[in-house]
C-alpha cells in the first residue's frame, strides 16, 4: 500500500510583485549610475553600471521564471514546477559571471593601455551616488526579506546579488572620493578588480545554493527521519529512506514502513501519524509511504550502492 500525501504554497502573486517593485527601483539605479560614469569617465563606476544592468535583467528572469514556478502538480509536471525557480537563480550566476568578465576585461585594457582621459567628479555627483547607494540597500534588505517571508529561491538569489552591489557601489565611491579630494586617478582602475571579485563570489554562492535542487542531492538526513518515524506508536521498522528538494521551500521524502497492524484501516492511521511528525518537521512536503509486511524488516535506513 502506497500514500502520498502533499502540502503546497503558492506565493507567486507576492514574488511577481516584489520583483516587478525592485525591477522598477533597479533600472532607476541603473540609469543614475550610467549617467554620472558617462559624465565622470569613471572606469571602475560604469563597470558597477554593467553590474546593474544584470540586477535588471534578473528581475526580469525572475518574473519569467516565477510565471513557470508553480509548485500545485498537473498532468505534464506531476512533481509540481518549482525547478523552474532553481533554473531562474542559476540564470542569475550566469549574469554575474558575464558582469565579473567584462569588467575585468575593461580594468585590464586600461592597465595596457594607460593613456585616457582622467576622472572629473564633483561633490553634487558624489550625492547622487549616495542616492544610488541608498536604493541598493533598501531593495536588498526588502527583496531578502521577503523572500525568506514566502520562501522564494528568485527572490533570495536576487538579494543577494543586491547586496554584492552594495559593496561594489561603496568601494567605487570611495575611490571616486579619493579621486575628487586627492587626485589619485589609479584608484579607478585597481577598484575594478575588487568589483570583479564580489561579482564572482555573488554568483558562486547563488550556483552553490541552488545546484543541489537541480541535482536531487539528499535533503535531510535519512537518520533524522528515521528517527521521527519509529517514534510513532506502531511502527515497527523503517528503511530505504530518500529526501529530496529544499528544506522550508518543498521537500520530497519516501520511504518503507513496517507496522504493527492485521488490517488496511489501523495501518493507515499510524501510517498517518508518520506523515504528521514529518510535516510538523520539514514542512511544506509530499511524503510517499510504502507498507510492507513484517518479513520485508531490514537494517538499511537508506539506499546504498551495490558492491
Amino acid at each position: 500500500m502506497s500514500l502520498i500525501k502533499a502540502v503546497v504554497i503558492d506565493n507567486r502573486s507576492r514574488v511577481r510583485k516584489v520583483l516587478i517593485i525592485t525591477l522598477l527601483l533597479n533600472l532607476f539605479v541603473m540609469v543614475l549610475k550610467a549617467g554620472v560614469g558617462w559624465l565622470t569617465g569613471s572606469l571602475s563606476l560604469l563597470a558597477d553600471a554593467l553590474h546593474s544592468v544584470t540586477d535588471s535583467a534578473n528581475n526580469v528572469l525572475g518574473l519569467i521564471a516565477s510565471r513557470f514556478s508553480s509548485p500545485e502538480p498537473d498532468r505534464d509536471h506531476p512533481y509540481g514546477h518549482q525547478k523552474f525557480e532553481a533554473v531562474g537563480a542559476l540564470g542569475i550566476a550566469a549574469f554575474l559571471g558575464i558582469a565579473c568578465f567584462e569588467i575585468l576585461q575593461g580594468a585590464i585594457e586600461h592597465l595596457i593601455t594607460p593613456h585616457h582621459d582622467p576622472v572629473r567628479i564633483s561633490p553634487q555627483e558624489l550625492w547622487l551616488l549616495l542616492l544610488v547607494l541608498g536604493v541598493n540597500i533598501f531593495v536588498a534588505f526588502y527583496e531578502r526579506r521577503e523572500g525568506l517571508r514566502v520562501g522564494s529561491a528568485i527572490l533570495i538569489a536576487d538579494a543577494k546579488h543586491t547586496m554584492s552591489d552594495i559593496w561594489v557601489t561603496i568601494s567605487v565611491m570611495g575611490g571616486l572620493v579619493g579621486i575628487w579630494a586627492w587626485g589619485l586617478q589609479w584608484l579607478d582602475v585597481v577598484l575594478a578588480f575588487p568589483v570583479a571579485v564580489l561579482v564572482f563570489y555573488s554568483g558562486w554562492s547563488v550556483l552553490k545554493d541552488n545546484l543541489p535542487s537541480l541535482v536531487d542531492e539528499m535533503a535531510i538526513a535519512p537518520e533524522a527521519i528515521h528517527a521521527i518515524a519509529m517514534q510513532v506508536p506502531g511502527v515497527l521498522n523503517c528503511h530505504d529512506i530518500a529526501s529530496r528538494g529544499i528544506v522550508g521551500r518543498q521537500i520530497f521524502i519516501e520511504m518503507h514502513l513496517i507496522v504493527s497492524a492485521t488490517d488496511v484501516e489501523t495501518a493507515h492511521q499510524i501510517t498517518e501519524a508518520v506523515e504528521d511528525r514529518l510535516e510538523e518537521r520539514f514542512s511544506p512536503a509530499r511524503i510517499l509511504i510504502h507498507i510492507e509486511p513484517p518479513s520485508y524488516t531490514s537494517d538499511q535506513i537508506t539506499f546504498e550502492p551495490k558492491a
